[in-house]
């Protein structure tokens, strides 16, 4: 495996970042996760305003032009592995850099740590078709989650609850409100209308989100940005979760219990269907 490590190409075994990294001590640092189908990077411009705004929001000193620089890297790296038949995810990586451990940030003279790397995507068809079960968790992460920090650990525990329930997700709630997914952001429909959190500082901005936005305004669809209650989620003719590598996945069951009719509801196929037309004309390539 080939990876891409502050200016060079590498293989993995030759990929080493210092343990004085801050993203290791302080999990100080922004990431995207990238789909790539046939080698080119899906919704790249929306990925790197958003790495963009990360970094600006942690003042990390990496500018515009060095984020949308990356996206060749990235295309780089996917071709050096032979990943561009085929899908990918690519994982992308800006830290504020090695120093002496210190709380506060380290001289101007230390620099970023870049990291991309790239794998085989191997797409779940079936639960896409079918859909998934899910849990309830409670939202225990910062209150920044509109940057995409490397410091992730309410959404492993959370992912990790999901894993013994049997499920694939966890749907996360904080003052009796539905957030998002601890890996994806989440639609419920009430009375034929599609709900989802606004876009505040309570969840990230999601890239499949906003392409679901998009298609729900381009099929006339009634959509309603306002938080959704955890008591009102059961009444909730259908569930689905969105995310880069989760596409449209519709929720069937929560904590055991039916979702709906417990099979995916109409306007999740329908958004399913249109997110992956989307998906594979934007990069010209078939399943």
């Amino acid at each position: 495996m080939i990876m891409y490590l502050n200016g060079e190409y590498v293989p993995r075994g030759l990929a080493l970042i210092p343990v004085e990294d801050r993203s290791f001590l302080f999990g100080d640092g922004i990431y995207e996760g990238v789909r790539a189908v046939g080698g080119k990077m899906f919704e790249w411009g929306a990925h790197a305003d958003r790495m963009i705004n990360g970094l600006n929001g942690l003042r990390i000193t990496f500018t515009a032009a060095q984020v949308n620089a990356l996206e060749e890297v990235c295309e780089q790296v996917v071709e050096r592995n032979g990943l561009v038949e085929g899908e990918a995810f690519v994982y992308l990586q800006v830290s504020r850099g090695a120093a002496p451990r210190a709380h506060a940030f380290p001289p101007a003279s230390v620099h970023p740590t870049v990291f991309v790397s790239a794998s085989r995507l191997v797409v779940p068809r079936a639960m896409r078709d079918t859909g998934c079960a899910a849990v309830m968790f409670p939202d225990m992460r910062w209150k920044r989650r509109d940057w995409k920090t490397v410091n992730l650990l309410g959404n492993v525990l959370a992912r990790q609850a999901a894993s013994e329930a049997g499920a694939y997700e966890a749907i996360l709630h904080e003052d009796g409100i539905v957030t998002e997914g601890a890996a994806t952001n989440v639609f419920a429909v009430f009375d034929g209308v599609l709900h989802t959190h606004p876009l505040t500082s309570r969840i990230l901005p999601g890239i499949t989100r906003i392409v679901v936005m998009d298609l729900i305004a381009e099929h006339k669809l009634m959509v309603r940005e306002e938080p959704i209650p955890v008591a009102k989620l059961a009444s909730a003719e259908e569930i689905f979760i969105c995310g880069s590598t989760t596409d449209v996945t519709p929720v069937v069951t929560i904590d055991g219990k039916p979702v709906g009719g417990g099979a995916p509801g109409p306007l999740t196929v329908l958004l399913r269907e249109a997110f992956e037309a989307r998906l594979y004309h934007a990069a010209g390539a078939g399943r």
